[in-house]
């Protein structure tokens, strides 16, 4: 029996899929097409003026684990190639293809290839149509979307709860049907109905997902920011993530001078079990920051100074706050150790650093974590980064991260129990 019933009825549904939109815009669009050759003619330059987009980058990563007694290195290469029609009637079709190759023989654990005597690096080859949707403008300060899509909230790569994933080469979409509107003044609101998920493993995971998402920029101390995720899998490896997270977030930013502004971010939010998940639980979450943001008349250009504490809390380490479609990599560490919120919960305190030295971008953040519930230590985490984007398309970067897991007699269960150092470097070419 199911703890909270579904908000849809039961029987089979529809995909999404690429087939779908092409049937979508003959439904809509074909009588004009085939009984008007005005109509002809104007769908024609729609199809063909339209504009295109491509993405190259290649990567390498080393992990050293502690959980394996091989180290993993990849040489990865991601090329995505997407076009967006012109508009016809409100109507725009968009497709983009994307494919991950590994350049060198795969030292590594891709969740594909059966070489588990690796660590994980989830970048698993793949040749897949990434994104496939119609949509469509005609409604004003509207656009609708239907079929494969790239969903987000927030600005990249911060996908606390719906994201893309966008750090491995294979990214995460969506099959949906998706709604934005800004027709309230400084007012955004976005819905979402999702019938597929198309994770980076290259498995896709049935459910019936509702996102909402409004933003109100209208007040000027702090952006404000409700949320509402409703995650209910259909397969039963996938029951403990089902889930409904209610939300309320306000950032803001303070200018004390013309050089100097104050930062601040406040969260909170709700989570409880939906569907079949056999869990029965609730969960908090909180984020609370402040930081300071100094500009500068020298070759660093910038300096951002700030301190924050994230908490996804634990219902008596049966359960905790979980995230399983954020793009969690951006979270609690690049070691990625924390990419599933372990029973007893999180509480992150780290401190970041960011300046831009002769145009360059450094980072640099430091996390002291330990669980929610049982008060015990995880480890630390020092994470740096350095890019530099030249010549329009052009992006090079490096990046290191070394975990130092706690020795306490509790930490003694899972990644968090073992160190790990992890390293890489990139080149990417988007136009």
């Amino acid at each position: 029996m199911r703890k909270h019933p579904a908000p849809h009825t039961s029987g089979s549904r529809p995909a999404l899929t690429a087939s779908g939109i092409g049937l979508a815009l003959i439904l809509t669009c074909g009588p004009g097409v085939v009984h008007s050759v005005q109509a002809e003619e104007a769908l024609w330059p729609a199809l063909t003026g339209g504009t295109s987009d491509f993405l190259a980058r290649y990567r390498f990563e080393h992990v050293d684990d502690d959980l394996k007694t091989k180290d993993a290195n990849a040489n990865t290469l991601r090329l995505a190639l997407g076009y967006r029609t012109g508009a016809f009637h409100g109507f725009r079709l968009y497709g983009q293809l994307e494919h991950v190759q590994a350049i060198t023989e795969e030292k590594y654990f891709d969740l594909q290839n059966g070489k588990t005597s690796y660590p994980v690096i989830a970048d698993p080859e793949s040749t897949e149509l990434k994104q496939a949707y119609l949509s469509y403008e005609g409604i004003s300060a509207t656009e609708i979307r239907v079929g494969r899509q790239i969903i987000t909230y927030r600005k990249a790569p911060f996908h606390r709860y719906i994201g893309t994933v966008l750090w491995r080469q294979n990214w995460q979409t969506f099959d949906a049907v998706s709604l934005k509107n800004t027709s309230l003044p400084d007012t955004t609101l976005q819905l979402a109905y999702v019938n597929q998920v198309n994770l980076i493993t290259r498995k896709n995971d049935d459910i019936d997902a509702f996102f909402f998402n409004g933003k109100y920029t209208g007040f000027k101390p702090a952006k404000l920011e409700l949320y509402n995720y409703y995650l209910d899998y259909d397969d039963k490896p996938d029951f403990g993530k089902s889930t409904n997270t209610l939300g309320l977030r306000a950032n803001g930013a303070h200018p004390l001078n013309g050089t100097v502004s104050l930062l601040y971010t406040g969260e909170f939010a709700w989570q409880t079990d939906v569907g079949d998940n056999p869990v029965s639980y609730d969960a908090n979450y909180w984020l609370v920051e402040g930081g300071v943001k100094f500009k500068l008349d020298n070759p660093l250009n910038m300096l951002l100074l700030k301190a924050s504490y994230e908490v996804l809390g634990s219902d008596n380490g049966t359960k905790a706050f979980i995230t399983p479609l954020g793009t969690n990599h951006a979270f609690q560490g690049w070691a990625d150790r924390f990419l599933a919120t372990p029973a007893n919960g999180i509480e992150d305190f780290y401190a970041t650093l960011i300046t831009k030295p002769f145009g360059a971008k450094f980072v640099a953040v430091w996390h002291d974590l330990s669980s929610e519930e049982r008060d015990f230590d995880y480890g630390t985490e020092l994470d740096l980064m350095l890019t530099k984007s030249f010549m329009k398309h052009w992006t090079v970067g490096a990046k290191a991260s070394w975990y130092d897991a706690d020795g306490n007699s509790l930490n003694t269960a899972g990644p968090p129990s073992k160190d790990a150092t992890k390293y890489w470097a990139w080149v990417q070419f988007k136009y």
